[in-house]
């Protein structure tokens, strides 16, 4: 007799970040309990990212930027942090402009230079 192993695969599914929807514009009513929404994911399994599907939210503007500013400090408040999946192009830069760093599903991740890497030095260039 055999009898079933658990569904999924378990290293997978521990990798596998969780998921929020913001659909389309947010009041400011709204904020808190997605605050709450975040912080549930983040304690609920083992991941410490929840992406935000920020592709509804319209066009940016600071609206956008205080939701997802506050969602960030939730995230991190839980030990955790988001990503953002499908944002419009502006709101990168927007983000950015305003000093907020957020990490953007597809993008590479902004890393230091590892320790002892020189840079070449090219004939011709001056000496500083």
């Amino acid at each position: 007799m055999s009898s079933a192993g658990p569904a999924g695969l378990p290293d997978v599914d521990a990798q596998t970040p969780a998921v929020l929807v913001l659909p389309g514009p947010v009041a400011r009513e709204e904020v808190a309990g997605l605050c709450a929404d975040v912080r549930s994911l983040l304690q609920a399994g083992p991941a410490a990212v929840v992406v935000c599907d920020v592709g509804g939210l319209g066009p940016p503007g600071l609206a956008a930027v205080d939701l997802l500013a506050r969602l960030q400090l939730a995230a991190r408040r839980a030990g955790g942090r988001i990503r953002l999946r499908d944002p419009d192009p502006a709101l990168p830069a927007l983000l950015d402009l305003v000093g907020l760093a957020f990490e953007v599903e597809g993008q590479p991740e902004e890393r230091e230079p590892p320790l002892g890497v020189q840079e070449a030095v090219e004939p011709g260039d001056a000496a500083r």
